[in-house]
């Protein structure tokens, strides 16, 4: 019996391993894309994630495990899914010598399914889209970095797509053209395109993205919401004050770890972990710092951030910027 694709995900796997010799680079993972989401595929160099976007586009075959994408069994429904699928992949790659609208009309004669007749209209109109109006008729060999990323989502662009894949789809854009395309990520989602960005940029993904996963050493350790996944990390009570050791005794009153840092400007900063139970409101510790005479110079409750939640489930940096 042939396992069906569960209701509601644009893109499943169950299992899905990719082995290269003895080495595992994709190690029995269980992907799991809510349909109209942007969802974010996140993790450090070489942790699997490219590999794991090929199996799933059918361009290389796993060896072992099942793929579902648009609610069909991969690849035995390859031909009649791909048309309905957009990729922009380990980054754009055009013919130089041809303007960027000549680009996309080569590519578009290629696909079979794309119609003929309203060719140079779908064109003009991925272009105008992506903000290459002006470029359309400029070699590509003289595109930046960053207008070959626009063209590379204007050719994705060029027939309706029900989900897209986009390999580090702010790669080389300025301020202006990552605010571009993360508007245009959005807008896809909100006309019902699943939308999946693999991408380093950890910022982005936190300002684009609905849902993620984070790959380490080949496996999923961490998958679901953003806010499901900066919930399962640790947050942080700040008090900045000149009676550190007072509040370090209310702090710890409350079952708190307090851990006093350097002084700055003659005042020092409490920071105590916040147990992730019911038990503690953490609104009840300023009134109690208060009450007990403690001079408080600055109070916050600092929330797990998405980029503490990697670092803590890899145990490697991320590049949070650039």
């Amino acid at each position: 019996m042939t396992p069906t694709a569960t209701a509601g995900l644009a893109l499943e796997s169950r299992g899905l391993t990719k082995r290269f010799r003895a080495q595992a680079a994709v190690n029995a993972i269980d992907l799991a894309v809510p349909r109209g989401s942007v969802f974010g595929f996140l993790g450090p160099n070489g942790s699997g994630k490219t590999t794991t976007i090929r199996m799933l586009l059918g361009l290389i075959a796993p060896t072992d495990g099942e793929i579902h994408v648009l609610g069909e069994r991969m690849p035995d429904k390859l031909r009649e899914v791909l048309p309905r699928v957009g990729a922009l992949v380990e980054g754009p790659a055009f013919y130089p010598f041809l303007s960027g609208e000549a680009n996309l009309h080569r590519f578009d004669t290629a696909d079979r399914n794309a119609s003929r007749r309203t060719r140079s209209q779908r064109v003009h109109a991925a272009l105008e889209r992506v903000g290459l109006t002006n470029a359309a008729h400029k070699k590509a060999g003289a595109y930046s970095l960053g207008m070959k990323q626009r063209l590379g989502i204007a050719n994705a662009l060029l027939s309706p797509r029900d989900l897209l894949v986009l390999d580090e789809p702010t790669n080389g854009l300025d301020p202006q053209g990552t605010r571009e395309v993360r508007n245009l990520v959005r807008s896809f989602a909100a006309e019902g395109t699943t939308v999946f960005v693999s991408s380093h940029l950890l910022a982005e993904v936190e300002q684009m993205c609905t849902h993620a996963a984070i790959m380490s050493a080949g496996s999923i350790v961490a998958q679901g919401s953003l806010d499901e996944l900066r919930g399962a990390g640790e947050s942080h009570v700040r008090v900045r004050t000149a009676d550190a050791s007072v509040a370090a005794r209310v702090l710890a009153r409350f079952g708190l770890t307090p851990i006093l840092s350097t002084d700055v400007a003659s005042h020092a900063e409490v920071t105590a972990l916040l147990p992730q139970t019911a038990e503690l409101d953490p609104d009840v510790l300023l009134p109690a710092l208060l009450e007990a005479g403690v001079r408080v110079r600055g109070y916050g409750i600092e929330e797990a951030s998405l980029e503490e939640r990697f670092v803590a489930l890899t145990g490697e940096g991320f590049d949070v910027r650039s």
